[in-house]
């Protein structure tokens, strides 16, 4: 045999291999295999809670029940990790992660640290359909969002990606607020010790079911007031609470708000890197969904008062699909409120 036709029967040889792995059954993948679910802040805050709630209990609904080994890799409000995804970890379904619920926006608003097209990610679920609140510490002579328009607020944020910086600057922008961000802090657990020490006055784009999972203390004791409701509808505790869409004045203003807050959909969101074989992903998306009804689950979730109303994987993937088709001159409007 020449070197010529062994080098072309190498080819075939190779796509009998590629295809053999990839038909590997998915018990038989899963089986004995360490899956690394990586949270894209710091430990200590509701991203860090969720993502360890999720990971006590989605291996026993994954096929070959794999050991789940949870990881912080934190740095940007999660865009390090949205990143790290995309382009370096394992694409075979061995590596999940939870990022900001904002993050996956992040190149549609001409984010420039933003390395991925999200519309390729594979999509696992969100624990939550969350809505957020902007809220002011008591020492801050602030009580309403009115107030902000000719007050200023300084709030803490977690890094340009993040929900905590993009929120008060789209408000800044769009409504004319006077919050003024002090961005760098590690995780939402260190903005809120900043205001226990006077380093800022509020936060804004904190969600609410992480309000209540922990500092329900200072809502009963009025050491916070919640100023204005940041999602598309109210949420049930919060009545009295009003409704970012009720400040738009014009149709601008509300599909730049629809655009920004869309995202409370996926408030608590689950992915794979782009390409896990088809068979895997749709194991691990009724596994996230199984273990968002699981009995067990719920009252460890309960218990640490993580407010659990989920999304499934198809509905997240369309999503932001959807919102990957926004205008481009719209979105580019938000882009530029949120870097000012």
């Amino acid at each position: 045999m020449t070197r010529a036709t062994a080098a072309v029967l190498t080819i075939p040889v190779l796509a009998v291999l590629t295809s053999a792995v990839s038909a590997q059954p998915v018990d038989g993948f899963f089986k004995g295999r360490p899956i690394n679910l990586y949270i894209g802040f710091a430990p200590g805050g509701t991203y860090d809670y969720f993502g360890r709630a999720v990971g006590r209990f989605i291996g026993k609904h994954i096929p070959g029940n794999p050991t789940i080994v949870p990881k912080n890799l934190e740095g940007a409000g999660s865009l390090r990790l949205a990143n790290w995804l995309y382009n370096v970890a394992p694409k075979d379904g061995a590596a999940l992660g939870t990022i900001g619920r904002g993050t996956a926006f992040d190149p549609l608003l001409g984010s420039k640290g933003a390395q991925f097209q999200a519309d390729k990610f594979t999509w696992i679920g969100s624990a939550n359909n969350e809505v957020s609140v902007c809220v002011a510490w008591n020492t801050s002579g602030i009580t309403t969002l009115e107030q902000t328009l000719s007050k200023e607020l300084i709030v803490g944020g977690t890094g340009q990606a993040a929900d905590t910086d993009q929120f008060p600057r789209i408000l800044n922008g769009v409504l004319g607020t006077k919050f003024k961000i002090v961005t760098g802090y590690p995780g939402g657990n260190d903005v809120t010790l900043a205001m226990e020490r006077g380093e800022v006055k509020g936060r804004c784009g904190w969600s609410w079911s992480s309000v209540v999972s922990t500092h329900k203390r200072w809502i009963d004791d009025k050491s916070i007031t919640v100023l204005v409701q940041l999602s598309l509808s109210k949420h049930p505790d919060l009545s009295d609470v009003p409704l970012i869409m009720d400040f738009a004045k014009n149709e601008d203003q509300q599909q730049i708000f629809k655009l920004i807050f869309a995202r409370q959909v996926m408030g608590r969101p689950y992915l794979a890197p782009p390409g896990v074989p088809k068979d895997r992903a749709d194991a691990l998306r009724k596994a996230f969904a199984e273990t968002m009804t699981d009995p067990e689950f719920r009252a460890d979730a309960d218990k640490a008062s993580l407010e659990i109303n989920p999304v499934d994987g198809e509905e997240v993937e369309k999503l932001v699909k959807d919102l990957y088709q926004t205008p481009k001159p719209l979105a580019d409007k938000a882009a530029e409120f949120i870097r000012h």
